[in-house]
């Protein structure tokens, strides 16, 4: 670009002004942003389409981009793009045969706006003529569409839907179901060998707009509504979903227009939407009927479609082999308030809590949303809160072995390796910290509170359901540890990782909201000021915790 303005420049050195554009088609933006870089109708045809996309950044510009390069390149206008119709093959262009337009491949349509256009590049359209050449000898089974390909036609629709969408509208929009489903249907009538085959399937673009839903659904982020929702139930949009960090915002590609769905969804489609929104208001009302507050206007029907939208969206997800995990962490920080006025209400009780939560909600099965939940209790808007903790807990769980030794309840551990280090020092946290309550007969040591290593010979179900205690413990045995709340298992981890083991149980004490065990209450008080930067509430400031911290204030300062 700065050579070729360079060259005009010289080129122009005697000229007192040059003659801009001013052809049909170009708004005001785009002939004042060419007339800035001092681009004329001599130098513009030889503009490269990345040379255009400098000039025009972003998805808002994609309608100017496209306005430039056709202007510029005639030959490429949509409505001149030759469409070899479906059982063309070569010997029809030797022998000189006019083509005829299929009608399943017909580029001309009125669309309301925005007007989509469909994805094709020089790849796909080799697939697509061989297609055509194997149709006539009745072998167009054998032509198949590549992954890579595949891949690469629905990102790359999806991503001229968007673009379009947001260029034709001043709102931050995103594509509607429908248009999602009618950019499928020709899909499958342009690329006919991507037709949905398998037996399961009512019809034969549903794999298409599964995927197209899926990429839109990846790509989006949950925007609130600037006005009331109609009073009829719109689930005509896609779930929500966490926003992706990349994808590309524009195609140098050609492009087919793309024709409309030819017929709105039937009113029993319609019934049976509402229903199932119904359905599921009804299930989130089941079971958060102790979180809904009776007054305010949060209590509205309104709240109560969003709140169940979110909640169906995130069971959804875990219908799934692999959940999208920033789509989760975005869904629990959307229903963050109701959720725990369900988890803290007093109608749940202590003993069936965490089976309960997990029920309702299985992503806290995964340490990763059990510390993000940690995050949101605790300091909601720092976003660096986990890596703090874990730094805060390194620091003192290097300065709690100096403490333990001085205080004479552990042995400096030169000969120990990374596992047996942890169980030393966690063994010896309950003595350091100790609280004003014995421990229950049963329970010895202390630390089985805490943790418990097991035998080769132990079965964990038996040991979980002889325990006195329902508080999350850490079970540590040859090859992993679990944490059990209860006599549920929730997660397994790596003993790599056991050093943090107090770190998840914590975590899991503030997402299920349980109460301390008396026996090692000042110890948990202590983490939960030092490690996690929690106050703790006059009340359970004991006469132990406060002489317990005392002394580890004296020792660190």
């Amino acid at each position: 670009m700065r050579n070729q303005r360079a060259k005009v420049q010289q080129g122009n050195e005697c000229t007192s002004s040059r003659q801009f554009l001013t052809m049909d088609g170009l708004d005001e933006v785009a002939i004042c942003t060419l007339k800035a870089a001092n681009i004329g109708e001599d130098i513009l045809p030889t503009l490269t389409r990345d040379d255009i996309r400098d000039l025009f950044p972003g998805p808002e510009h994609f309608l100017r981009r496209k306005a430039i390069w056709l202007i510029v390149h005639k030959e490429e206008q949509e409505h001149t793009i030759p469409v070899e119709p479906q059982g063309s093959s070569a010997d029809d262009e030797h022998n000189g045969s006019p083509k005829r337009d299929d009608p399943s491949t017909s580029k001309f349509l009125k669309l309301p706006s925005p007007e989509y256009v469909l994805f094709t590049d020089s790849e796909l359209q080799h697939v697509r003529r061989a297609y055509f050449e194997q149709q006539r000898l009745g072998k167009e089974g054998e032509v198949t569409l590549s992954k890579e390909l595949f891949c690469r036609l629905i990102r790359n629709t999806m991503t001229n839907m968007i673009s379009i969408a947001r260029a034709s509208s001043d709102d931050y929009k995103y594509p509607t179901k429908h248009e999602v489903i009618a950019m499928a249907k020709r899909l499958v009538e342009y690329y006919p060998m991507i037709k949905d085959k398998s037996t399961g399937s009512s019809h034969e673009w549903d794999t298409v707009a599964k995927k197209l839903l899926k990429r839109l659904s990846n790509i989006r982020s949950p925007v609130k509504a600037k006005h009331p929702p109609s009073k009829r139930v719109r689930l005509n949009e896609v779930p929500s979903a966490a926003v992706a960090s990349d994808y590309d915002a524009d195609s140098s590609a050609s492009t087919v227009h793309l024709s409309p769905p030819s017929r709105s969804s039937t009113p029993q489609q319609e019934n049976d939407s509402i229903d199932e929104a119904c359905m599921y208001i009804t299930i989130y009302k089941k079971i958060h009927k102790y979180s809904i507050c009776t007054d305010g206007p949060d209590n509205s029907l309104d709240s109560q479609k969003t709140q169940a939208r979110h909640y169906r969206t995130l069971q959804e997800m875990y219908k799934a082999k692999k959940p999208n995990k920033a789509a989760v962490t975005h869904l629990l920080d959307l229903e963050f308030q109701s959720r725990r006025n369900f988890i803290d209400s007093n109608a749940l009780k202590e003993q069936d809590r965490p089976t309960k939560i997990l029920q309702a909600y299985p992503c806290f099965k995964e340490l990763d949303h059990v510390m993000d939940e940690l995050r949101r209790v605790i300091e909601p808007n720092n976003s660096q809160y986990t890596s703090e903790v874990k730094g805060r807990w390194e620091n003192f769980y290097s300065k709690v072995q100096f403490y333990g030794v001085m205080k004479k309840v552990m042995k400096p551990p030169r000969t120990l390796n990374g596992v047996e280090h942890a169980i030393a020092v966690f063994t010896a946290l309950p003595l350091l910290f100790p609280s004003g309550s014995a421990a229950p007969k049963k329970l010895v040591p202390i630390s089985e509170a805490l943790f418990h290593v097991l035998t080769p010979s132990e079965d964990p179900d038996t040991y979980i359901h002889r325990r006195v205690l329902s508080s999350p413990v850490l079970l540590i045995g040859e090859q992993n540890c679990i944490v059990v709340v209860g006599t549920t298992p929730v997660v397994t981890f790596e003993k790599d990782l056991l050093y943090e083991g107090p770190l998840y149980l914590l975590a899991y004490y503030y997402a299920f909201h349980l109460t301390y065990p008396k026996c090692i209450a000042t110890l948990l008080s202590v983490l939960q000021t030092q490690v996690l930067g929690d106050v703790i509430h006059e009340q359970d400031a004991t006469s132990s915790y406060k002489k317990a911290i005392h002394e580890w204030k004296m020792f660190v300062e």
